[in-house]
C-alpha cells in the first residue's frame, strides 16, 4: 500500500494515459514530484502535453515500459490481457486501478466526489468553478475539460478535492470521500448492472463509503436520488431540487435559447438567482447541486452564485464547435435515452426556427439492445436524425443489434454507417438557421471540425 507521502520518490506508470481520467491523474502525480511514464494506443495531443509537462510517454503497449516502475495504473478500459498489466503482474509490481489511484492522490484533502447516472462532469465542473470564485483553489479531477481552464485536472493549495465519481464498474467505492453528490440513479452501463436494483445497490454501497463525519447531497427530483438520501441516517443529508420540501430549492425557472435562471432558497430563505450561460433545466439542476455543496461548507452565497454565473461549459457537453452561415454545430456526449432527451430538449430551443439536425453514434451494443425502443423516442425531438453504427467501445458485436434497427422504427431517422457519407449528407441538408449536433460518447465528437469545415467550403463555393 502506498500513501501520498510516498509519491515523490516512485515511479509511476500509467496504462491508458491518453484517456481523459487518467491523462488528468498523471498531471497531478507530477505535481506531487512522481516520476511518470505511460502508454496509449495511438498518438494524441493528450501525450504530447503531457511529454511538456516530463512524462515519458508512448504511442504503444509494450511489456517492457514497465519495467522498472513502482507502481502500475490501469484505466477500466484496457484488458487484463494488456502486454504490460501480465508484465507487471509477472514482476510483482504493484496495480491500482484509476479508481485506486484518484483515491490515493486525494487521500489527504477534504475530498467532494460527485456521482450520479447523468450530469457528473458538468456539476463537477461547476462545482470547481463556484469554489474558485470564492477564493478556494481546489484541486480536481473530472472526466471533461473545463472550458475556461481549458484543463480537467489540476492540483490546487486549497484543501478540498473534487472528483467525478464514476460508477461504470462500481469501483467508484474505492473514493471514500468526505461528502458527495449524487445527481441522479438510473438504470445504465448494462453490461456491468443487468438490472436497476444492481445500479441502486452499488449508489447504496458507494453512499456507506462517504465519511461518518460528512455529507451526502441528493436531489430531491430523482426518485433515484432521492430514495438513497432518504436512507441516509448516519451522516448529514442535503437535499435538493424543484421539490418544495429540498433544502436548497430552486423555483421560478426561467429557460432561453442559450441561459437559463432560477431563483434559490436555502432553507426556506431566498440567497439569490441562479444565472447560468448554459441552456438547459438539467443544468439548473446541476448548479443547485454544486451551490448547496458550497453553502453546507460555509462559503459564501454571493460568490458561489457568481463563479455559477461564470460557467461557461465543458468539452463535449453541448460545445459549440463552430457558425457557419448562420448555421451552428454542436458537439455533446450524450450516450443515454434519458441525456439525449434533455440536451435535444435545450437545442430545440437553441435552434429556434431553424431545424435540428443530428449525427448519432450509439455507444455500446449492450447499452443498445437494453434501451433501443427508448432510442427512438428521445431522438424523436430532433427533425432529421442519421444513425452511424454502435461504437463498440470494449464490447463484442451483439446478434440483431444495430443501428439501422434504430432507424427504421423512426420517422425522422436515416442509417449511414460511413463517416465520410454521413458528414456530407448532413452537410449538403443543413440551411441557415439550422442547428447540428453530433451526438454520443464514442469517436462521433471527430466529426463535428470535419462538418463546420465543409460547412466553410459549401457556401464559400456558393
Amino acid at each position: 500500500m502506498f500513501s501520498l507521502s510516498d509519491i515523490p520518490s516512485k515511479k509511476l506508470h500509467f496504462i491508458g494515459i491518453g484517456g481523459a481520467g487518467m491523462s488528468g491523474l498523471a498531471r497531478i502525480a507530477l505535481t506531487h514530484g512522481a516520476q511518470v511514464s505511460g502508454s496509449d494506443e495511438k498518438d494524441s495531443s493528450v501525450l504530447a502535453a503531457l511529454s511538456a509537462l516530463g512524462a515519458t510517454v508512448y504511442s504503444s503497449h509494450k511489456n517492457s515500459q514497465v519495467i522498472g516502475a513502482d507502481l502500475v495504473i490501469y484505466s477500466n478500459a484496457i484488458s487484463k490481457n494488456n502486454a504490460e498489466i501480465l508484465q507487471a503482474t509477472e514482476l510483482g509490481i504493484p496495480i491500482y486501478t484509476r479508481a485506486q489511484a484518484l483515491a490515493l492522490l486525494m487521500s489527504e484533502s477534504i475530498s467532494i466526489a460527485v456521482a450520479g447516472t447523468h450530469g457528473k462532469t458538468t456539476t463537477s465542473s461547476m462545482l470547481t468553478v463556484a469554489l474558485q470564485a470564492c477564493g478556494v483553489d481546489p484541486s480536481f479531477a473530472i472526466g471533461g475539460t473545463i472550458s475556461a481552464s481549458g484543463s480537467n485536472a489540476h492540483r490546487g493549495t486549497g484543501e478540498y478535492f473534487v472528483a467525478e465519481a464514476d460508477e461504470s464498474d462500481g469501483s467508484f467505492i474505492e473514493y471514500k470521500p468526505f461528502g458527495a453528490i449524487v445527481t441522479n440513479v438510473e438504470h445504465d452501463h448494462v453490461d456491468y448492472f443487468a438490472t436497476p436494483a444492481d445500479v441502486t445497490q452499488a449508489f447504496d454501497d458507494f453512499a456507506a463509503t462517504i465519511s461518518q463525519d460528512g455529507f451526502l447531497v441528493y436531489c430531491a427530483d430523482d426518485f433515484g436520488s432521492l430514495e438513497l438520501g432518504r436512507k441516509m441516517k448516519n451522516i448529514v443529508s442535503i437535499s435538493y431540487g424543484e421539490n418544495s420540501e429540498s433544502d436548497l430549492h430552486i423555483d421560478q425557472v426561467e429557460l432561453a435559447a442559450k441561459t437559463s435562471r432560477a431563483r434559490a432558497l436555502w432553507k426556506g430563505k431566498s440567497i439569490g438567482h441562479l444565472e447560468l450561460n448554459v441552456p438547459g433545466r438539467h443544468n439548473i439542476a446541476n448548479a443547485a447541486a454544486a451551490l448547496a455543496v458550497g453553502l453546507h461548507l460555509g462559503l459564501p452565497s454571493a460568490g458561489l452564485l457568481a463563479g455559477l454565473a461564470s460557467f461557461a461549459g465543458t468539452g463535449r457537453r453541448f460545445e459549440l464547435k463552430g457558425t457557419v452561415h448562420g448555421i451552428r454545430v454542436i458537439d455533446d456526449y450524450g450516450h443515454h435515452p434519458t441525456e439525449i432527451r434533455v440536451t435535444l430538449d435545450a437545442a430545440r430551443r437553441y435552434a429556434g426556427d431553424g431545424r435540428l439536425l443530428v449525427i448519432f453514434q450509439p455507444h455500446r451494443y449492450s447499452r443498445t439492445q437494453a434501451f433501443m425502443s427508448d432510442f427512438a423516442s428521445a431522438l424523436s425531438l430532433a427533425d432529421s436524425v442519421i444513425l452511424l453504427e454502435v461504437y463498440a467501445a470494449s464490447e463484442r458485436p451483439i446478434a440483431g443489434v444495430s443501428s439501422e434497427i434504430i432507424a427504421q422504427s423512426m420517422e425522422n431517422g436515416i442509417y449511414i454507417p460511413n463517416f465520410v457519407e454521413a458528414t456530407e449528407a448532413i452537410i449538403e441538408m443543413a440551411k441557415p438557421g439550422d442547428v447540428i449536433i453530433t451526438l454520443g460518447a464514442g469517436d462521433v465528437s471527430s466529426l463535428a471540425p470535419i462538418i463546420v469545415d465543409g460547412l466553410t467550403k459549401r457556401f464559400l463555393n456558393n
